[in-house]
């Protein structure tokens, strides 16, 4: 019996272990530095900034699932004030990207007509003045929708090297629906990276191409030279192919062998009849070799590439400055964006799960958008019914008015007509 116990205790000792290394093994692989779903005590973990409060144009965040969510209890924070400038931080474990994969994650939804504003997010380095925070405190890597207009539906990916910011070349378009949607920036340590939308790519790169932090590699050869032998001919005169004999005699027209001598032909008034020309089934034009492909092409010549002599590696390219801080600082002439899921990891995987999770209540939340759709326009209606019977009662009125403006006239007019009448009589 003692051993049996033993030997069970020993199994546990060996299953805790296991467990143990696992759990290691897999916070030594991913990390989640941050995550913020603005849960309870959240207020403890953000700061408000005071920049633009002195002068009146500083909005809130509320905390709010919005007006149309799939989870009333999924609050995020909202802009609540329309023109003004919203900056809000958060200190997290100081961390750096070298030697790993940062993956930042957000999701934000436009409720409003946003008209014009931002809707992107920010990592900070070194000290940062929380309550100054704002839009020149220098950051290391800026995310996320930007809409201005009909012709702004700008993503933004601005990183920051060497203390100068660089927006990507490419331009990424975001979502301007009024649905939630996550936005992923992932970069790896290759220099490579991935934009997501929704978990679905949107782009990919690299930061050697896709930013002008470094010179090119490559750049053209501007002093090479097309070579006089570059045969530009991709198909040439068959050479071996011979006219065959006889091809120049063939006639273009011969007489039409259909036709036939009228019966009526007068020979000695009209002549000696022939038969009209047709074309020649047996012409073929004048003779042309065939073209047969030139074994000599090469194809259109173009200027080689050769090795950038300005470009220097940076075997750190990707990697930035130590994070302290995240934040939202963005202005927006309608407010109304609510903004929650951050996510700040080395993981893709985990992140991807965090949306699958989210997204668990995407049709409640379709649902609830249309049901609020369907209310703002009945309001419209509504609103529009009742300003067209304002319109209609205060035309009504007006002609009244009128008419009894006219009977006055008339009736002035004709006292006046009747005095005329009566001082020509006396006279």
């Amino acid at each position: 019996m003692a051993k049996q116990l033993k030997l069970q205790g020993v199994l546990l000792l060996l299953l805790i272990s296991r467990s143990s290394l696992r759990l290691n093994f897999h916070c030594s692989c991913a990390e989640i530095i941050f995550e913020e779903r603005f849960e309870d005590g959240w207020k403890s973990r953000w700061v408000t900034s005071d920049w633009k409060r002195s002068e009146g144009k500083a909005g809130y965040f509320k905390h709010a699932a919005g007006k149309w969510h799939g989870d009333p209890d999924d609050k995020g924070i909202q802009t609540s004030s329309d023109a003004k400038h919203f900056a809000i931080s958060a200190k997290i474990p100081e961390f750096t990207n070298k030697n790993r994969t940062l993956v930042l994650q957000y999701s934000v939804r436009f409720e409003q007509e946003i008209e014009c504003g931002g809707g992107y997010i920010k990592l900070m380095s070194g000290f940062v003045n929380q309550k100054k925070f704002s839009g020149d405190t220098p950051y290391s890597l800026m995310f996320g929708p930007d809409i201005c207009g009909t012709d702004t539906k700008k993503l933004h990916v601005i990183l920051s090297y060497q203390g100068q910011n660089y927006p990507i070349k490419k331009d990424l378009q975001c979502e301007t629906d009024k649905l939630t949607h996550f936005y992923t920036f992932i970069l790896r340590p290759d220099a490579t990276y991935s934009v997501l939308v929704d978990n679905r790519e949107r782009d990919s790169g690299s930061m050697y191409t896709d930013w002008d932090i470094l010179p090119p590699r490559k750049i053209k050869d501007v002093d090479a030279k097309k070579p006089a032998d570059w045969d530009l001919r991709e198909y040439i005169d068959d050479p071996n192919d011979i006219k065959p004999e006889g091809y120049d005699s063939i006639p273009k027209e011969i007489p039409d062998p259909k036709a036939k001598k009228p019966a009526d032909w007068d020979e000695d008034e009209s002549g000696l009849w022939r038969a009209p020309k047709v074309p020649n089934p047996a012409y073929k034009g004048p003779w042309r070799r065939k073209r047969v492909k030139n074994p000599n092409y090469k194809g259109k010549w173009k200027t080689p590439w050769i090795d950038n002599p300005e470009f220097e590696d940076d075997p750190n390219l990707y990697v930035l400055k130590p994070i302290k801080y995240v934040g939202i600082e963005v202005w927006q002439v309608k407010a109304g964006s609510v903004f929650d899921n951050i996510l700040i990891c080395d993981d893709p995987e985990y992140a991807k799960q965090v949306v699958e999770e989210v997204f668990a209540n995407r049709e409640a939340e379709k649902e609830a958008f249309e049901e609020a759709e369907k209310r703002r326009k009945a309001q419209e209606e509504e609103e529009a019914q009742r300003a067209r019977e304002e319109g209609e009662k205060r035309r009504k009125e007006r002609g009244h008015d009128r008419r009894y403006r006219d009977r006055r006239h008339r009736d002035k007019y004709r006292r006046h007509r009747d005095w005329d009448d009566y001082d020509h009589d006396e006279l």
